[in-house]
């Protein structure tokens, strides 16, 4: 994903990352417009809670005071939407983090905001881990808690953990590097995590999908997660289930029953577990993978995440 502590205040790099991204998929339906927020009260009604092991209270601000900010941010620009979908404490000690989407004509894009206790500083940027070892902590959460279906020996020296929306053409276009660093890398171990994200109307379904196909057929799953980013263009919130269903009879498992399978309650919490355990190690975007708890860009190139599993296997072969 996607994705983590260059804390300086740059908040015009949101709306350059916008217009970046520009094979992001187009938006389906446009966030309105919210209307200007009273910033004086809203800041009156920022509430405190604390953030995770710190001591000290995090000061969390409405998402009326966001949707202002945003507003003097991005009003200029009418082809500009956004919506707040997370506001909750940081990781990172006084610190409140706030999850946004921004979605232009060239498509929609998720951005995480670090805002100070004080309220009058907005950080945008990667947070890194830092330590002797800065990515044994993530790794450890991702051990404890991948779910998804796997491939390769369970016991390697390298874990490959991929968050991943089908809906998502970033995840589509990486799909063929993944599959080449895994022939590459033969004893690594693979895990493909859901994680759709907000902004896509029927990556959440096909992430049900894929959590039932893969509880059927840890062969099928792989053949579906293939077909639907080939068939990811043709897919849409209207002709959802008829598309997901014949692209698991195709992949060979019984379509009914992994259509009544994908709306279950617990097929949802499951995805949501997924969800959960992603953003637990600071993922915001998708693809993001994973290797031995590091996290890297999905874009980078066969080779490069080659060198980096390779680099992992060494340094665990060097604490034994």
């Amino acid at each position: 994903m996607t994705r983590i502590h260059r804390a300086a205040i740059r908040i015009l790099l949101l709306f350059a990352i916008v217009f970046a991204h520009t094979q992001m998929i187009s938006a389906q339906t446009l966030q309105t417009r919210p209307k200007p927020a009273n910033q004086p009260a809203a800041a009156a009604k920022d509430t405190k809670a604390t953030g995770g092991s710190s001591a000290a209270a995090t000061v969390l601000p409405t998402e009326e005071t966001m949707n202002s900010w945003l507003l003097n941010m991005f009003g200029y620009d009418p082809s500009i939407t956004w919506k707040v979908v997370d506001i909750r404490p940081s990781e990172l000690p006084a610190l409140a983090e706030v999850t946004v989407i921004l979605t232009n004509s060239q498509g929609s894009n998720q951005n995480r905001l670090l805002i100070s206790s004080d309220g009058k500083h907005a950080i945008s940027g990667e947070v890194l881990p830092f330590g002797a070892k800065p990515f044994e902590d993530a790794r450890v959460k991702l051990e404890k808690g991948v779910s998804g279906p796997a491939k390769g020996p369970a016991k390697a020296a390298v874990t490959i953990v991929e968050f991943s929306d089908m809906q998502c053409p970033h995840c589509a276009k990486a799909a063929p590097t993944v599959d080449q660093l895994l022939a590459l890398e033969p004893d690594a171990h693979f895990v493909f995590q859901n994680f759709p994200l907000p902004a896509h109307n029927w990556a959440e379904k096909a992430a049900g999908y894929v959590d039932c196909v893969g509880r059927a057929s840890n062969e099928a799953v792989w053949k579906f997660i293939d077909k639907t980013f080939s068939d990811q263009t043709n897919i849409t919130e209207a002709n959802v289930d008829e598309k997901l269903k014949a692209i698991a009879a195709a992949s060979g498992v019984k379509a009914d029953e992994i259509a009544a399978c994908a709306v279950k309650p617990e097929t949802k919490a499951r995805v949501e577990a997924s969800v959960a355990l992603g953003k637990s190690v600071d993922v915001s975007g998708t693809p993001a993978i994973f290797i031995n708890g590091r996290q890297v860009t999905g874009g980078a190139p066969a080779e490069t995440l080659k060198k980096i599993v390779d680099f992992a296997a060494n340094l665990e072969k060097g604490d034994k």
